[in-house]
């Protein structure tokens, strides 16, 4: 009896079996780089909590033990190695010691030698996460919210609903926020609490998330390499970046998608210029959007950060430079971001490109000649981690 044949790929097949191709395989690479990162974090606080308690030099490092370690790693290029990130990695280790268990004995064998470390068994919780699950669901960034859960119930409960949930790292963040844990406890119908909650919770997609700092530093790529950017955005940006450093205004350029550290979340200024004529940073940022006061929001706290963070002796309050377009309408907004002496507000506004000339330039950046109208409705596009905007 012949064998039916499989019937010929149709086109609909054909786009459904490349997505489903690419969303398993992303799906994988990201469980694959978020457990290397994962681990990699663990390994550090182990040798660094087993050369606390036995480090033949231990006692001549002292207090600062930290300090110097995050220096000389920084310098030989280690990434991540900030002395808070040490402290992190070692609190890492010491809540999960039990991921030692999930190591291939290649691992142990390579980096745990018998030799330099002697662990002894320890008691595992009652109620825990398998190791192996915690890797390969959790990335680092998920974990570095929980660490913030002290209490080992609390930290177990959110470890399980974010693990269930798929949940987001900034669903993670936010349901912690709320008190998620502690409405549950006082809930007289938790169960319907924590469906409606699961409902509505933001699911971690699942691709490779180079945008968060802790994987594309790891990864060895920088900001620019891998932030999402429309064509016509980063043709702007070019060209802005270009016409400000050819107006011969004292422009010196510093960096472009200059990541900041705000608290505990990451920022990305599309410009920074110094300028040495007012001897002051300026920031540009620019939105392919109307005039929002989220915009010259965003912009003024990273022209407060600047002038709590990097201004020096001798320098100026930073200034922002906001450029809000919207196909024939351009406005530019500048943020004096607190600047009270009236002299240097006089000098800035001398010394900066007039407004008429950003509006002009930008107006010709975008007219139809100059960009051409399919660019200009060019969805965005993922550029590849060969080798912006905020958070």
């Amino acid at each position: 009896m012949a064998t039916p044949l499989t019937p010929a790929l149709s086109f609909e097949r054909l786009v459904t079996a490349i997505g489903q191709v690419h969303a398993e395989l992303a799906a994988q690479a990201s469980r694959a780089v978020n457990t290397s990162l994962t681990l990699r974090n663990w390994f550090i606080g182990c040798y660094i909590t087993e050369y606390e308690l036995r480090g033949a030099d231990r006692a001549q490092y002292g207090d600062k033990i930290f300090e110097l370690l995050s220096k000389r790693l920084m310098k030989a290029g280690i990434s991540r190695s900030e002395m808070r990130e040490l402290r992190r990695y070692r609190q890492f280790y010491l809540t999960y010691p039990s991921i030692r268990e999930s190591l291939t004995p290649e691992l142990k064998n390579k980096l745990l030698p018998a030799d330099t470390f002697n662990f002894r068994e320890t008691a595992s919780p009652v109620l825990s996460i398998a190791p192996a699950e915690l890797l390969g669901k959790l990335s680092f960034t998920h974990i570095a919210e929980l660490l913030q859960c002290e209490d080992e119930t609390k930290r177990l409960f959110y470890e399980v609903e974010c693990i269930q949930g798929n949940w987001s790292v900034r669903e993670l963040r936010r349901q912690i926020h709320s008190l998620f844990y502690e409405r549950c406890g006082l809930s007289i119908d938790k169960k319907k609490l924590m469906e409606q909650a699961q409902k509505n919770a933001e699911k971690a997609l699942p691709t490779l998330t180079v945008r968060d700092p802790y994987l594309f530093e790891f990864l060895g790529l920088t900001p620019r390499e891998v932030m999402s950017e429309s064509h016509l955005e980063d043709q702007l940006i070019n060209k802005i970046e270009e016409f400000l450093l050819e107006l011969g205004h004292g422009f010196c350029f510093e960096a472009r998608q200059k990541r900041i550290l705000i608290g505990d979340d990451y920022y990305f200024v599309d410009l920074v210029f110094y300028h040495r004529i007012l001897k002051c940073h300026v920031l540009v940022e620019l939105k392919l959007a109307e005039f929002s006061h989220e915009n010259i929001g965003q912009l003024n706290t990273y022209v407060s950060w600047y002038r709590k963070t990097m201004m020096r002796e001798g320098d100026n309050p930073p200034i922002g430079i906001l450029l809000c377009t919207h196909k024939k309408h351009s406005l530019v907004e500048f943020a004096l971001a607190g600047i009270d002496n009236q002299l240097f507000v006089s000098k800035y506004l001398l010394e900066l490109p007039k407004k008429e000339e950003m509006l002009r330039f930008i107006e010709e950046q975008l007219a139809p000649e100059a960009v051409g109208e399919s660019e200009v409705r060019k969805t965005p596009e993922i550029k590849p981690p060969a080798n912006k905007g905020g958070n």
